[in-house]
């Protein structure tokens, strides 16, 4: 393709669609290997306050604008009994998901504090593999009820006089999975979350449920027709690249071909909550990633030393930036009815944010949400790309994708496009509300001299954003290869009645799909 040759249309409408739930900016804390204890949570550290919690943690979490944590897990959650947690005397206990040590000394009122400190919404994991039907209802009674009965009283002896408040409340986790502990076939989960969801609302009726997904209509269906009635969301996981067992991460282009599936996936999520005849439910891919968490068999020395290999920099490129930012775009281009996600983890292990004993690094994917919560517009707008495709070893995908927002209050576009070409610049024609874009407009772009480039402890600026203000003539940008980019321009909103649809690479009806051609 020659560097004058138009790579992709790109038709942008001003009027919005709906307004998102910034919920997809969501993290993920678990208790895994270095996630809590020597990540968010380092007492002894000299970066750290008086209550453990590491500063430079929070200050890096609270530029990404971090809305809402999940915790405690994860796979964590299915074993792990909260009241050994709580007030002064604190038990080590073997933790059987991961097969290592719990000190229980980072527990319900530390996340809780630690949340608040950070300014995000808590939300809670409840453990429906090991634990009862009491102690998940016993727990939102600790959390949210005021004084005067035995779990708000305990809460108050602890330190805590006025209730927390946790809106968001999980029962259970990955529990269609034969490694999960407390696994269980469909019918007796569809009776466990049924049940489990009654309690917890009967102590708190204001809360939003989620309950644990994978997607499979046979293991899904019995859930949603009996207890979808309670339930505010189903909760999905998905880590595209495996690496549990084997730590052979995809290179740039597999990861490339990872980039539309996200889509294919909500598309189908969305079917299945049609058939199920629960529209009010929404999704949320409550932990999701490119790569997968590597935790080979066993509790051997060699087996928990492997988990090191997660915090690897070097495996943290352009390419996780680009399938995080794809990943971003699918969910504002449904964002009415993908309504969180919570990339896991937030800290270490394959998280945007590495911890060590001196700082932290800022990798490729922390990068993205920082422009994605700084810099786009509260609302979707629809938004078509007719692009060109990118072989992706053997796999077509769009070779540029794109997710448009705007502010119907000041006219504010904000534009996120992503190059996925490795080697690459793409010429881009722009056009808004049927216009050829001719404005100026305020760019900042996520990239790197390589695709393979990545961000260290002794490099930590090699990947990078930065920010021009430049003028688009005749609607023509040109996006710098493998690079994530935003748009911010001024528009006015245009009144009509109807809304323009158009067909996306799954085949459905839906705004802003990609296409290619």
């Amino acid at each position: 393709m020659s560097a004058d040759e138009v790579a992709a249309e790109i038709d942008v409408d001003t009027t919005p669609l709906f307004s998102y739930d910034r919920n997809v900016f969501g993290q993920f804390v678990e208790h895994f290997h270095r996630e809590i204890y020597g990540g968010i949570y380092d007492p002894g550290s000299p970066l750290a306050d008086e209550r453990g919690f590491r500063t430079d943690v929070l200050n890096a979490l609270r530029a990404l604008q971090v809305p809402v944590v999940r915790w405690p897990g994860g796979s964590f959650a299915s074993g792990y009994h909260w009241k050994n947690a709580v007030g002064p005397d604190r038990t080590a206990v073997f933790d059987r998901a991961w097969r290592v040590r719990e000190s229980n000394r980072f527990g319900t009122d530390e996340f809780l504090a630690w949340t608040a400190e950070l300014g995000a919404q808590a939300y809670i994991c409840t453990n429906a593999g090991t634990g009862t039907l009491d102690e998940m209802s016993d727990w939102v009674e600790y959390c949210n009820a005021p004084t005067g009965t035995e779990w708000a009283d305990r809460r108050a002896t602890n330190g805590r006089q006025r209730p927390y408040g946790v809106r968001y409340w999980s029962v259970g986790n990955e529990n269609y999975e034969e490694w999960e502990l407390g696994a269980e076939d469909p019918e007796a989960w569809a009776r466990r979350v049924t049940e489990a969801a009654k309690i917890m609302r009967r102590v708190d009726p204001t809360i939003r449920l989620l309950a644990a997904s994978n997607g499979d209509p046979q293991w899904t269906l019995p859930m949603l027709r009996s207890a979808g009635k309670y339930l505010d969301y189903i909760s999905v996981h998905r880590y595209w690249d495996a690496l549990a067992d084997h730590n052979q991460p995809a290179g740039y282009l597999g990861s490339m071909a990872h980039t539309i599936e996200p889509e294919r996936t909500i598309v189908q999520l969305i079917a299945l909550l049609e058939v199920s005849a629960t529209p009010h439910i929404s999704i949320a891919f409550d932990e999701w990633n490119l790569r997968g968490w590597h935790h080979p068999e066993g509790n051997g020395p060699d087996a928990i030393g492997a988990r090191d290999l997660n915090d690897d920099n070097s495996t943290y490129t352009m390419a996780d930036a680009i399938f995080a930012a794809s990943f971003l775009n699918a969910c504002i281009r449904h964002g009415d009815r993908v309504r969180m996600a919570n990339f896991a983890p937030g800290v270490n292990a394959r998280g945007p944010l590495y911890v060590h004993e001196t700082g932290v690094v800022k990798r490729s994917t922390y990068h993205v949400f920082e422009m994605y919560t700084s810099l786009l517009e509260t609302h979707t707008l629809p938004a078509l790309a007719r692009t060109r495709g990118l072989d992706a070893e053997g796999t077509e995908v769009p070779l540029i994708d794109v997710a448009a927002t705007g502010d119907p209050e000041s006219g504010t576009v904000s534009i996120a496009l992503l190059n996925k070409s490795p080697e690459s610049a793409s010429l881009v024609r722009l056009r808004v509300n049927g216009a050829l874009a001719t404005d100026s407009a305020t760019v900042t772009v996520l990239g790197a001299a390589s695709p393979d480039a990545f961000n260290d402890v002794a490099h930590p600026d090699d990947v990078r954003p930065h920010t021009d203000t430049i003028k688009i003539i005749d609607g023509r940008l040109t996006l710098a290869p493998h690079s994530v980019i935003v748009v911010r321009l001024d528009a006015e909103p245009r009144d009509r009645k109807g809304l323009s649809w158009t067909i996306g690479t799954s085949g459905t009806r839906g705004p802003g799909n990609t296409r290619t051609g």
